[in-house]
């Protein structure tokens, strides 16, 4: 969800259910200056057919790559859609991945949202904050793949790349992805099914991780 904010009210981004988050003993600091200038790369729905997870059918609705900043990420055990989808990770791009802004905000987890918070004045235009950072619902396509999203700590230069895909649950509850980065309200979050995943700790440094499904 993502709503308009004022001094010291939460901007929101994200979808409802949870509790908090957010461990500062366990980030990476960079130094000033945009991380990652590139936008997330969408493409037209892919004509696969995913298989059902935890008695979820997934419907892909666009071929997806995102390249970012990691925010911050948590994890649900009980809740909504905990069972497809145990992570959430926010990441950002363009200035939301830069330390000199984002040391502006303070930033948190909760209830499928993510929270960016400041005092008086946002660093950068709001419009700009809502269409540079988003909150991924992520499902993992292998085991691989969860371990390396459990691995991701805020400050890591993370790259995913799959489907945003739409969830039917056992139930008939639906949970639908977004498909654009400059909505706002319920529903604004990218369900990201996951089918490759690497991450640095800098832009100069040797791969730390990676795992990959194709």
């Amino acid at each position: 969800m993502k709503l308009k904010g004022i001094a010291r009210i939460a901007v929101i981004i994200g979808l409802a259910v949870g509790g908090w988050f957010w461990n500062p003993w366990r980030s990476i600091t960079h130094p000033p200056g945009v991380l990652v200038s590139e936008q997330p790369i969408q493409g037209a729905a892919p004509a696969v057919t995913l298989p059902d997870r935890e008695g979820w059918k997934l419907k892909p609705v666009a071929e997806y790559r995102l390249r970012g900043r990691v925010l911050g990420t948590k994890r649900y055990r009980s809740g909504f859609g905990s069972e497809l989808v145990p992570v959430d990770v926010a990441v950002g791009w363009g200035r939301m991945s830069d330390q000199a802004v984002l040391d502006q905000f303070k930033l948190s987890m909760s209830n499928r949202f993510f929270f960016y918070q400041w005092d008086e004045q946002p660093a950068i235009p709001e419009g700009e904050i809502m269409r540079s950072a988003s909150n991924n619902h992520v499902i993992a396509a292998n085991k691989e793949v969860s371990k390396a999203i459990s691995s991701l700590i805020p400050g890591h230069i993370v790259t995913m790349s799959g489907f945003l895909v739409n969830a039917i649950g056992p139930d008939g509850g639906v949970w639908n992805s977004s498909t654009r980065r400059d909505d706002t309200g319920n529903g604004a979050c990218e369900v990201f099914y996951v089918q490759a995943v690497s991450f640095v700790n800098s832009l100069s440094a040797e791969m730390d991780s990676e795992f990959a499904s194709r």
